[in-house]
């Protein structure tokens, strides 16, 4: 359980290096978007590799092709709601909320968003401790490289929106608290559960990951990396490829 906590410390703690990037450093959108592109192809790969493909070879498609479409709908969902109170941007540098909007409804919005995308990630991190194998080290890196940019951009934003310091520190590190316990969270209760349900699990973990690269990191990443966005992206996924056959 310990180790859990930690690899979900490590991935976790991308958010928080991300705002105090953003708050103490003045960095060039188009770097922002380049590391959400490289984020966007390893979070692909490992989605791809470690939850739809070993779900399908040890459950079968039926549990997977459940989990996965349950997953997606899910996530497009919850995220259609956020976006409708305020965190459609949650991972740009650009204001978080219209003019009409009051920043706190922005914020909390975004802060929504943020645990909205981490807790499937941090699960099955937690999950991918159970076999005694160790934990799943293209999982970590994904989760990782993603999080920076969403951390960094979002809290440019959050700054715009007339956030002190103190506060969106305070919100990120409340991310990182909510990841690791979804990380032991993944790790006590997966053990437990059934193969089939596992897959089911894993798969809808999968699904709510590829929806959010899709609806969220890809769009951002494109319009702040420009057209080499694709060929990083390209780069990101070739390396999940890598590290799954290390």
């Amino acid at each position: 359980m310990w180790s859990a906590a930690m690899w979900g410390g490590i991935s976790g703690s991308a958010v928080v290096i991300g705002a105090l990037l953003a708050l103490f450093l003045k960095i060039p959108k188009k770097y922002i978007g380049w590391i959400m592109a490289f984020g966007t192809g390893v979070l692909i790969g490992a989605a791809t590799y470690e939850l739809l493909g070993e779900s399908a070879d040890n459950s079968g498609l039926t549990p997977t092709i459940i989990g996965f479409l349950a997953g997606a709908l899910v996530f497009t969902l919850f995220d259609g709601y956020i976006n409708r109170k305020g965190g459609a941007g949650r991972k740009r540098s650009e204001r978080t909320s219209g003019s009409d909007r009051k920043p706190e409804v922005g914020g909390m919005a975004i802060f929504a968003g943020t645990v909205l995308d981490a807790i499937p990630e941090s699960i099955m991190l937690g999950a991918s401790l159970i076999a005694g194998n160790g934990v799943s080290l293209l999982l970590v890196i994904a989760i990782f490289i993603s999080n920076i940019p969403e951390g960094l951009s979002s809290t440019v934003g959050l700054k715009s929106d007339g956030y002190t310091k103190r506060h969106i520190l305070l919100l990120w590190s409340s991310v990182l608290l909510i990841s690791v316990l979804a990380t032991v969270g993944g790790f006590v209760f997966m053990e437990h559960v059934s193969g089939y349900t596992k897959a089911i699990i894993a798969s809808f973990a999968g699904g709510g990951i590829i929806a959010m690269v899709c609806s969220s990191m890809m769009p951002e990443a494109y319009e702040e990396g420009g057209s080499v966005t694709g060929f990083v992206a390209a780069l990101g996924l070739l390396c999940s490829l890598i590290l799954d056959h290390m």
